[in-house]
């Protein structure tokens, strides 16, 4: 195809682009003959209790329409992974509207009749079990209002130390040639640029009511004030200057006197069914006296979301995972992005020598590119296998892909006897990935936010890895009939969580539980009377019908039954618990417009420390064979419109250019400003650009002669299979 030609099709393209796919530009704006109006969400507040292991939540979402047209607000928004909503309702002036659940097809048909017919309408739907969209419809000019979701959930100790997590943010998604599929239309939402701070307030306000007194307690990620109104009961409020934080997830640990965690039964009835919630502190146990030499894979994730600090913390991290084995053990480092590379053809002993080439191979990657965790992890879990080492895999990513249901498909399928580790790394990641490729690999997941958490967590993996296990364990009625416990068959206890199990029980006299396994050939029992029911647990019911949802549905990848997703539909319904398969919905039967509202998508801010080449796109070129090696080409922009023609014409350029030209671009990183009209401003490039691409390039973009609408920050990154680790 010839120049003009190529540029005749970006003209034909940049004017499709500008003039009917304004939803997808990411920085949505409202546009009416009036004016621009404002983004909707004004607020976005959680008030939380924790009462013993149990929390309960209260968001509190305000919008508000300053534009001249009545608008439908959406908003995709994270939660716990093992957050349980039951409830929600829409508050307008004086009235309140409490929503209904519905099966999932019938709450959205309920909503667009009631979006179409003029009237003021919620939807809260789940697009995975940590994240959510709200939408509110026919927010006339000037109204305000405010949507109120309540959800609970369980908080499990971690070596002692309690856990709350909020999180605040979703991150950015790579879809790569899932885009435009239904179920990816979340990751399709719009992000404000790097650095850019929440246009929303940010509130959160906790209370803590603990059994026994609270010994420290300490946000790592929020500044905060602290309030001891008695040794059990705290109240948390965000420092005044932390309005806008909503960036990135709020974590608060804290400890109870003594190192106790919170064992033994809780009980509810509800009148109908009697529940409970056992919790046993695990034993304390010493290292086990014979030492299995290991074989570990590291995966590392190299891809745009990474870019910066959190690259930065996994390689921190892989320096304490290192340092950490023993020159007995075996390793082999694989790093991907939209390709994935290893460090060795097979593993190598964990030498002095050895570990100080990764780590200097290590030094040199940079972050880019798509995320194709999918081929990377077959790759890594298809590596021969050492004879005699037991083999343990661990991961580093930020999990922004869509692909996790696929993904514990290929480790539950090719893990074989090995286990898998996932170390999520930044300040708002995908827990729903890291926890599941955990849970199906019979690893651990571990959050690490900052460097200086990188130390601590390598040495946690290593006492998981050092401790044994109690085995075998299992709960069992004494003078009473259970139903329903869950887990059905409890995991594996490691040293540093307790057991945990729901269930429901026919009351009795003298009813109580047995907890019993093995640990090292030795058998562990202990007993638990069961309390009188106590309406203080009350949220016991959503915890049992949660977690049977969790395991029946979070990271199932063996039984995707139409019975499955009846039972998890039965469980919602009944319940009063948003699913995937059930929607909460409510609506004002008063209709207050005749016309369609604008649909306005509140961008979302990028999690603290995430670069802008998160948000960017890989270029749709066939790969480059030069003859001596294979090129990949990534150009990423944080708007379509603009990578599109930048793609196009790198194509043409590149296609022109002879073998030995294309031999001299392998590696190059180039990131430069684009000007409205075409004018190229360099930021960074890692080698001198060759001048046939900068003049040819240059030339090109500017004999378009087309306003690109203001600033565009663009990058390119061109690589071989061998550049990752040069």
């Amino acid at each position: 195809m010839k120049r003009t030609q190529i540029l005749s099709g970006v003209c034909l393209l940049l004017t499709s682009l500008l003039y009917s796919q304004h939803s997808q530009s990411p920085y949505f704006h409202i546009q009416s003959e009036a004016g621009p109006g404002s983004l909707p969400l004004v607020s976005n507040e959680a008030k939380v209790i924790i009462n013993g292991p149990i929390a309960d939540v209260r968001i509190s979402q305000t919008y508000r329409n300053d534009g001249p047209e009545p608008i439908e607000a959406m908003y995709i928004f994270p939660a716990s992974t093992r957050a349980a909503v039951y409830h929600m309702e829409m508050r307008i002036g004086e009235r309140t509207i409490t929503a209904e659940i519905m099966e999932k097809h019938a709450a959205r048909a309920t909503y667009e009749t009631a979006r179409e017919e003029g009237k003021r309408a919620g939807l809260l739907e789940q697009h995975r079990p940590n994240v959510f969209q709200m939408q509110v419809a026919n927010i006339l000019s000037g109204d305000q209002v405010e949507v109120v979701l309540r959800y609970t959930e369980f908080i499990i100790p971690q070596d002692q130390v309690y856990t709350f997590v909020y999180p605040t943010v979703v991150g950015p998604r790579y879809t790569g040639q899932m885009e435009e599929q239904p179920q990816a239309a979340f990751a399709a939402m719009p992000y404000t640029p790097e650095g850019q701070l929440p246009a929303y307030q940010f509130g959160l306000e906790v209370d803590l009511r603990m059994p026994v007194p609270v010994a420290s307690i300490a946000c790592t990620s929020h500044l905060t004030q602290v309030a001891r109104h008695s040794d059990q009961d705290l109240s948390v409020r965000l420092d005044p200057t932390e309005h806008q934080g909503g960036n990135r997830d709020f974590i608060l640990n804290y400890r109870l006197s003594g190192d106790e965690i919170i064992s033994g039964v809780m009980t509810y009835s509800d009148g109908d069914e009697h529940y409970f919630l056992c919790q046993v502190e695990p034993p304390r146990l010493e290292a086990s006296p014979t030492i299995v030499p290991r074989e570990y894979i590291f995966i590392l994730d190299v891809s745009g979301s990474m870019s910066g600090f959190p690259l930065d913390v996994s390689k921190r991290l892989m320096r304490n995972l290192l340092s950490d084995i023993r020159p007995t053990d075996k390793f082999n480092i694989l790093c991907f992005a939209g390709s994935a590379f290893v460090l060795h053809a097979q593993p190598v002993f964990a030498t002095r020598q050895n570990i100080s080439m990764a780590l200097q191979r290590l030094s040199n990657v940079h972050g880019g590119g798509s995320t194709e965790l999918l081929p990377a992890l077959r790759h890594a879990l298809s590596i021969p296998r050492s004879p005699g080492f037991s083999r343990a895999f661990v991961i580093a990513t930020d999990g922004y892909v869509i692909v996790e249901e696929e993904a514990f498909k290929v480790v539950h399928q090719k893990l074989n006897e090995a286990s898998f580790y996932a170390f999520g790394i930044g300040s708002g990641v995908n827990r729903h990935l890291i926890e599941g490729l955990a849970h199906v690999g019979r690893g651990e997941p571990f959050i690490v936010t900052g460097l200086e958490e990188a130390h601590d967590v390598a040495d946690r993996l290593q006492e998981y890895i050092a401790h044994p296990v109690m085995t075998d364990i299992s709960v069992a009625g004494h003078h009473i009939d259970l139903d329903g416990v869950i887990p059905a068959q409890i995991p594996d206890l490691t040293a540093a969580r307790p057991i945990y199990c729901f269930g429901k029980y026919t009351p009795h006299q003298d009813a109580a539980l047995t907890v019993s396994g093995n640990i090292s050939g030795k058998a562990f029992k202990q007993i638990f009377r069961l309390p009188e029911p106590s309406n203080d647990h009350a949220a016991l019911p959503y915890l049992w019908a949660r977690e049977t949802i969790r395991f029946l549905d979070d990271f199932n990848v063996v039984n995707t039954t139409q019975a499955r997703i009846d039972e998890i539909t039965r469980l919602g319904l009944q319940y009063n618990l948003l699913t995937q398969y059930t929607s909460f919905v409510a609506v004002d039967h008063e209709p207050v417009t005749d016309g369609a509202p604008q649909q306005v998508r509140q961008p979302l801010p990028l999690p603290q420390g995430v670069s802008n080449l998160a948000v960017g796109f890989e270029l749709e070129l066939d790969i480059l064979d030069t003859g001596a090696t294979t090129l990949s080409v990534d150009v990423q922009c944080a708007q379509k419109d603009v990578r599109a023609i930048v793609e196009v014409v790198l194509e043409e350029i590149m296609q022109a250019l002879v073998p030995a030209e294309m031999q001299g671009l392998s590696g190059l990183q180039w990131t430069f400003r684009l000007g409205a009209d075409g004018r190229i401003c360099t930021l960074s490039a890692n080698v001198a650009l060759p001048q046939q691409l900068a003049r040819a390039f240059t030339a090109a973009l500017q004999s378009l002669g087309l306003d690109l609408g203001g600033e565009h920050v663009v990058s390119i990154v061109i690589s071989s299979a061998n550049d990752i680790m040069k």
